[in-house]
């Protein structure tokens, strides 16, 4: 199991409810110490992980890192492609920046495309997989305050899945995205620490909560598993029926 962006949040969250479920995962991501800490917290859950750092800016790193899941653990079944940047929010088209576009993109969707690249072949030469991408609310809708670089590539998010999905349905390789909306990590802290913050993020959601990151992560498991034999190219909203309004 491969986990990209699991020195924190989501990621980190996702690649232990996995060791803790018997999976051997990979941890990945550019900062070291936090690395080790995941891979700590996933043996604490009685599971097996290893820490292979890389850049997601980077294309070399990806393929390396690939390779070196199946040196580590002798193949890939699985993989969480969770690495992603928000740009710059509450900025207008006219007034975005092309070097934060440019960014927004080489993180959430070309770096999303090469890992899909590089995890479909090893995938196929076992016969199959499970592949889950990090899509977002924003997948399906849009917001007037996210910005444009975000919610363009997490709709791209969305083709890339559809189009690996029909692609490889015939040979063993389920491709599906989760798109959560607010998640309870260290941004919606931010978001929600006054009351009028905390009354505008809750005033989305029917369900009258945000989500919390075990919601994540269980559907990922799901997702990857063979109850889930029969889903591919779905977008999974995970978004407290924030879709509905």
């Amino acid at each position: 199991m491969l986990v990209t962006g699991a020195t924190s949040g989501l990621g980190r969250d996702a690649a232990v409810a996995f060791a803790r479920e018997g999976a051997k995962v990979v941890v990945t991501g550019r900062r070291d110490a936090e690395g080790q800490e995941t891979v700590e917290l996933a043996r604490q859950a009685g599971g097996e992980a290893v820490f292979i750092p890389a850049d997601m800016c980077e294309p070399g790193d990806i393929e390396a890192l690939v390779r070196a899941c199946v040196k580590t653990y002798g193949g890939l079944d699985c993989a969480f492609n969770n690495a992603g940047i928000d740009g710059t929010i509450g900025t207008p088209t006219t007034n975005y920046s092309l070097d934060v576009w440019n960014q927004v993109m080489a993180v959430n969707v070309t770096a999303m495309f090469l890992c899909m690249k590089y995890e479909i072949a090893e995938m196929l030469k076992r016969g199959g997989g499970a592949i889950v991408n990090m899509g977002s609310a924003v997948s399906l809708k849009v917001s007037p305050v996210l910005g444009a670089a975000y919610i363009t590539s997490k709709h791209a998010i969305i083709g890339l899945t559809r189009t690996g999905a029909i692609e490889f349905a015939g040979k063993g390789i389920r491709i599906n995205a989760v798109c959560p909306a607010v998640i309870r990590t260290s941004l919606s802290d931010h978001l929600m620490n006054t009351e009028e913050g905390k009354k505008y993020v809750l005033s989305m959601f029917p369900i009258g909560r945000i989500g919390e990151p075990k919601e994540v992560s269980d559907t990922v498991l799901w997702l990857c598993s063979p109850e889930a034999s029969f889903i591919t190219g779905a977008a999974i909203p995970i978004d407290g029926g924030s879709l509905l309004k």
